[in-house]
C-alpha cells in the first residue's frame, strides 16, 4: 500500500558513508506524524474532560462565524504541549499533522487544518483575572471528579510548594527575587500528597513571599473539598516558606491539620541541643556512624498567639551535625512525624516533571494574565500525562518520569490512512514495527484495574 505522495521535495542532507552505504535525507515523506501516541491523550482527555471544561470557562472574543471552536483550540494547544511542543510557533507545522487533526476532531487528509500561531496568541491574550480564577477552579473540579471515581478517600493531604520560573524580558509581573537571585515568576502549586495529582496552579509575581495568597487559595479549595467530602480530614504539608502565623491560625480555625517546616533560630537550637549532644555521643561510641534522633517541645515565637508543638530532628552525619524543625498539629511520635514530613520532597519531582517535561516555565507572553493562562494549559497537559502514568503504575508497578513516558508512549512515527467508504471514512494508524513502547500500548489497551484512593 503506497504512502501519500511527498508534500514537497526539500534540500537533501547527506550523511557521508555509514556502514550500510551513503545516506541522503529529505523531509518529503508526506503526511506522517511523529506523535503516534496522540490517541492516548485524546482518550485520556475524553475521560477527564479537562480541555472541554477549560474551554467552557473562556469567553468568546470572536465575532461572526469561526473556524475553530474554543474546545478545539484548547485541545490542540494542550496536546501540543503534552507532546513537547511548548512554543506557539510550532503550530505553523503541526496544524497540518494528520493525527493531531484527527484527535482534535478533523479528518487527517480531507479535514481543514487546525489553528495557527496568531490564533493561539489571541486566545491567550483574551483572558482576564476573573477568567483565570474560573480556570484554576476548573482544574480543581477535574481533580475532584477523578479523585472521587474510586470512592471517598481516607484523607486529603495538600502538598504546597512554590517554584522559580526564570524570565528573560520585560513581562508584566516579572521581578527580581532575592532568595533565588534571578528575575522570575513565582508560581504556587498544589498537589495531592498521596496520589501526586496536580490540583491547581496559580501564577504569582516574581518578588512575592512564598506564602503569598496561600490562605486565600486554601480557603477556596477547602470549600470545594468539603462540599464533596464533608467528613474527610484535610491536612496541609509545606516547607518553611509557608510557615506564617496567619496560616497556622487559619488551619486551626478551619480544623485543617498541618505540618510545616520552621527556619532554625537560637531558641529552637537551644531546645534541640541536648538531643544533638546525645546523637553525637552515640555516633562517637559507634565509631562515627550516622545517628538520627527526634524530639519535640512546646514553642511560642513572639508573633504567635499561643505555644505550638515543634518536632525536631537531630542528626550526626559524616559532614557534621544537622538539625531540622517542623511545627505541627499532628500527635504522631516525633521521628515518624518527621519522616512523614520529609516525604513531601516528592512534590519537587512532580514540579520537575511540570517544568522539565512540560516546559511550564516557558511563560514568554508580555501580559501577566496571558502567562497565567499558559501555566494552566501546561497544568492541563500534566494532568493528562500523569493520569496515563498512574494507570501504568497500577498495571505494572513502574513509575516513569513524564519525559520518559512521552518518549516511550507518544513519540512514535506513524502514517494515518484515510480511505473513503460507503458509511464514512475508514481510518487506520500504522506505527513503526520496531518501537520499544509497544508493550505499554498493550497494557493501556487492557481493562484498567480499579484505582484505590487510600493513602499509601
Amino acid at each position: 500500500m503506497p504512502l501519500d505522495p511527498p508534500a514537497s521535495v526539500g534540500p537533501t542532507i547527506a550523511f557521508g558513508a555509514p556502514p550500510g552505504g551513503a545516506l541522503a535525507v529529505r523531509f518529503d515523506a508526506g503526511r506522517l506524524t511523529s506523535d503516534g501516541g496522540l490517541p492516548w491523550l485524546e482518550r485520556t482527555d475524553r475521560a477527564l474532560g479537562v480541555c472541554a471544561a477549560l474551554a467552557a470557562r473562556i469567553p468568546e472574543w470572536r465575532r461572526g462565524p469561526v473556524r475553530h471552536t474554543l474546545e478545539t483550540l484548547v485541545r490542540q494547544r494542550v496536546f501540543q504541549i503534552a507532546c513537547g511542543y511548548a512554543d506557539q510557533n510550532d503550530a505553523a507545522s503541526l496544524r497540518r499533522d494528520p493525527l493531531l487533526k484527527l484527535v482534535c476532531g478533523r479528518l487527517p487528509d480531507s479535514g481543514a487544518d487546525l489553528a495557527s500561531q496568531p490564533t493561539f496568541s489571541r486566545l491567550e491574550n483574551t483572558v482576564d483575572r476573573r477568567t483565570l480564577e474560573a480556570l484554576a477552579d476548573t482544574l480543581v473540579t477535574v481533580y475532584l471528579r477523578e479523585r472521587e471515581s474510586a470512592g471517598p478517600p481516607a484523607r486529603i493531604r495538600l502538598d504546597l510548594d512554590g517554584t522559580a520560573d526564570p524570565a528573560h524580558g520585560q513581562q508584566e509581573g516579572v521581578a527580581y527575587h532575592g532568595y533565588y537571585r534571578q528575575h522570575m515568576y513565582h508560581p504556587l502549586l498544589v498537589f495531592d500528597g498521596d496520589t501526586g495529582q496536580l490540583i491547581t496552579a496559580i501564577l504569582r509575581p516574581g518578588n512575592v513571599h512564598g506564602s503569598k495568597f496561600v490562605v486565600l487559595v486554601l480557603r477556596r479549595l477547602l470549600r470545594r473539598l468539603r462540599a464533596v467530602w464533608p467528613t474527610v480530614p484535610v491536612e496541609v504539608r509545606a516547607d518553611s516558606g509557608f510557615a506564617i502565623p496567619r496560616l497556622y491560625a487559619w488551619c486551626e480555625a478551619a480544623n485543617v491539620a498541618y505540618t510545616l517546616g520552621l527556619i532554625p533560630n537560637a531558641t529552637l537550637d537551644a531546645h534541640a541541643a541536648p538531643l544533638l549532644a546525645a546523637a553525637q555521643a552515640q555516633s562517637d561510641a559507634q565509631g562515627g556512624a550516622k545517628v538520627r534522633l527526634a524530639g519535640e517541645t512546646l514553642y511560642q515565637a513572639g508573633s504567635w498567639a499561643h505555644p505550638r508543638r515543634v518536632v525536631f530532628k537531630a542528626e550526626i552525619l559524616g559532614k557534621g551535625p544537622n538539625t531540622r524543625f517542623v511545627v505541627t498539629t499532628h500527635p504522631d511520635p516525633p521521628l515518624a512525624l518527621y519522616d512523614d514530613y520529609v516525604d513531601r520532597g516528592a512534590a519537587e519531582n512532580w514540579i520537575k516533571d511540570l517544568k522539565n517535561a512540560l516546559q511550564a516555565d516557558r511563560l514568554s507572553c508580555h501580559r501577566f494574565w496571558a502567562n497565567a493562562f499558559r501555566l494552566l494549559l501546561h497544568a492541563a497537559a500534566y494532568m493528562l500525562l500523569d493520569r496515563l502514568r498512574r494507570r501504568l503504575v497500577t498495571a505494572t508497578g513502574t513509575r516513569y518520569q513524564l519525559d520518559t513516558l512521552r518518549l516511550r508512549l507518544l513519540k512514535i512515527a506513524g502514517w494515518v490512512h484515510e480511505q473513503a467508504a460507503p458509511f464514512g471514512p475508514r481510518l487506520c494508524l500504522h506505527l513503526s514495527s520496531y518501537h520499544p513502547g509497544e508493550p505499554l500500548w498493550r497494557v493501556l489497551a487492557a481493562r484498567p484495574k480499579r484505582p484505590v484512593n487510600n493513602p499509601g
